[in-house]
């Protein structure tokens, strides 16, 4: 590269103001990686702008994979030309969280990692502490696309071990968005019993049921007659929230014994619908939640992408290049009026 080459971001101001920009491509220290970004999948939790909006303006995106293009002088492990996939968040390994295996309850791994600037970029540097425990080898037969997946699956991976999921249970997905889709392919994978995905929009049912879901029930007021209709009588024994609105039905939609795994985050100030002897006294209800994934969950999820488990090119439904990058924010804070479930920015691409 020239002498002080810039590059072209994402500039994130808002959901409606996404400008592309150019900035200095990053240096790499010795330790460090610089990655060619080939695709970059935009999240959920991207577009949710009060989490953001002390922070703006600012580059997002973390699920990413791409080639290395340089390596830093003590870098060992990796060459230029590799494929990689990495996560943006990594935890130190020794803290009290980490050797009690809440990985991603780490100080370090909450607020001390990152990319720089971020995945909506052509290149991004990847730090020290990512290259030693957060990048990841692409196998072979596994394209950028699905690769760029790692993260995400990751995290859904751990929310399911973290909820105990075991073979033959009935689970109820509610909320059919990415990360639903996603917990209704793994959970059919991981061999659930009976794999129920809910939700209140059309499009979002019919690609829950080619994802794997055994059933797919409209999330209103008559889904606990549906849910019993379907399950001999039974409500369901593990509850996975993608979606805040549907916190109440999963508070009544668990069976007896049975577990809620909190997985979406909520807005601002939200609480639990309910009270103590209503939600879980008598019924031994656990209540639970899951925040991002660990380089162990990294590992896990594209061993499942390359085996074709989980198979994640079904679920996107967006291409975009970086020019068109508000019109991807766009498709993702309004999926319904664009039918979306993901969206992937190509950087290099025109």
């Amino acid at each position: 590269m020239s002498e002080d080459p810039k590059m072209r971001v994402l500039m994130y101001y808002s959901n409606h103001d996404v400008r592309l920009e150019r900035v200095p491509v990053p240096k790499i220290g010795p330790d460090e990686i610089l990655m060619r970004v080939i695709a970059s999948g935009i999240c959920g939790s991207d577009v949710i702008e009060w989490y953001r909006r002390d922070k703006v303006p600012l580059v997002l995106g973390h699920e990413v994979a791409g080639e290395v293009v340089y390596v830093g002088e003590d870098v060992e492990g990796y060459e230029e030309g590799d494929r990689v996939a990495a996560t943006h968040h990594v935890p130190c390994n020794t803290c009290h969280y980490c050797l009690k295996g809440h990985h991603t309850v780490c100080e370090t791994l909450l607020r001390g990692t990152h990319f720089d600037p971020g995945g909506f970029a052509e290149y991004v540097r990847i730090p020290a502490i990512n290259v030693d425990r957060g990048v990841f080898k692409i196998p072979d037969g596994v394209s950028f696309e699905d690769a760029s997946f790692m993260e995400p699956l990751a995290c859904v991976s751990r929310g399911q071990r973290h909820a105990g999921l075991k073979s033959g249970q009935t689970v109820l997905i509610l909320g059919c968005g990415i990360s639903g889709l996603l917990h209704v392919s793994l959970a059919r994978a991981l061999g659930a019993g009976l794999v129920i995905g809910a939700d209140t929009i059309p499009f979002r049912l019919e690609k829950a049921k080619s994802l794997g879901a055994h059933v797919t029930l409209a999330a209103t007021d008559t889904l606990i007659d549906s849910l019993r209709d379907v399950n001999e009588g039974y409500l369901a024994d593990l509850v996975i929230i993608c979606f805040e609105g549907f916190i109440p039905l999963a508070l009544q939609t668990v069976e007896r014994g049975g577990t809620v795994l909190f997985f979406a985050g909520a807005s601002e100030g939200m609480t639990l619908p309910g009270t103590i002897n209503a939600i879980f006294w008598r019924t031994e209800v656990t209540l639970t939640s899951s925040y991002g994934g660990s380089p162990g969950d990294c590992d896990t999820a594209l061993r499942l992408i390359r085996s074709g488990a989980v198979p994640v090119g079904k679920l996107i439904t967006h291409r975009m290049a970086l020019a068109d990058g508000v019109k991807g924010f766009q498709a993702v804070s309004s999926p319904v009026e664009h039918e979306c479930i993901k969206v992937i920015i190509e950087p290099h691409k025109d």
